[in-house]
């Protein structure tokens, strides 16, 4: 499904000007890359904030409408303020369909509560990556990468490699070549340190504590005997 993204050319710039859109319900942004110049724009903040509210806004081919022309694009970045729910500022990127692009894209993970390691090894799946790097033609590319974790098994994981790809997408991983997206893991099974460490001499009942043995082994002296 096509998300339809409505702006208008903007015409002043600067840091007034975009404090001054802002004020009135506008948020300011760019359009850049392709053979053309890089264009200022300006969008109705409210159906934008609701848009990218959306997964498949921030990893999908999205079509920006420019005062009624079209053409596909790639939200590239933007700026939140800082403690209110408002855009500050938004960037896309024109899109050739003839040209690989490189987008960071969502895991959708499934079937963990079928998994062997969760039904029978009481098993705990962590998340340990949530989206990945990708790059393919603007047709192939796919909203999310399908994580099925029916066959992981407890104390084994999940890596980057046994990701069945849709046909003309390859991962792009840097460092290690076959990261781990989600394991398996068994809680529990140690004691803790305190309940292995060796009990104080506060814990032990008095009658079970030793005095202290004299210096050099000596023997108390006996009491004198009482003077008849």
């Amino acid at each position: 499904m096509k998300i339809e993204v409505i702006a208008s050319k903007r015409t002043l710039q600067g840091t007034g000007a975009s404090r001054r859109l802002r004020r009135a319900g506008k948020v300011p942004g760019v359009l850049y890359g392709g053979e053309k110049p890089a264009e200022a724009i300006e969008i109705d903040h409210n159906p934008l904030f609701h848009a990218m509210r959306k997964e498949a806004f921030h990893a999908s081919i999205l079509d920006l409408k420019i005062d009624g022309a079209v053409q596909p694009v790639l939200l590239r970045d933007y700026q939140m303020h800082a403690f209110r729910q408002q855009i500050q500022h938004i960037d896309f990127q024109r899109v050739d369909a003839n040209r690989e692009i490189h987008i960071r894209v969502p895991f959708h993970f499934v079937n963990a509560e079928i998994s062997q390691a969760v039904k029978f090894g009481g098993a705990i799946v962590s998340h340990v990556m949530n989206d990945v790097e990708i790059a393919c033609l603007p047709k192939d590319l796919p909203e999310f990468l399908e994580v099925d974790l029916r066959d992981i098994s407890a104390g084994h994981a999940f890596h980057i490699k046994d990701l069945k790809l849709p046909a003309g997408v390859r991962v792009i991983v840097h460092g290690n070549d076959n990261p781990v997206i989600a394991s398996a893991t068994v809680p529990g099974g140690e004691k803790d340190d305190a309940d292995t460490a060796a009990p104080s001499a506060a814990d032990v009942p008095a009658t079970a504590q030793k005095k202290p043995a004299d210096a050099g082994g000596a023997k108390a002296p006996a009491k004198k005997e009482a003077k008849k």
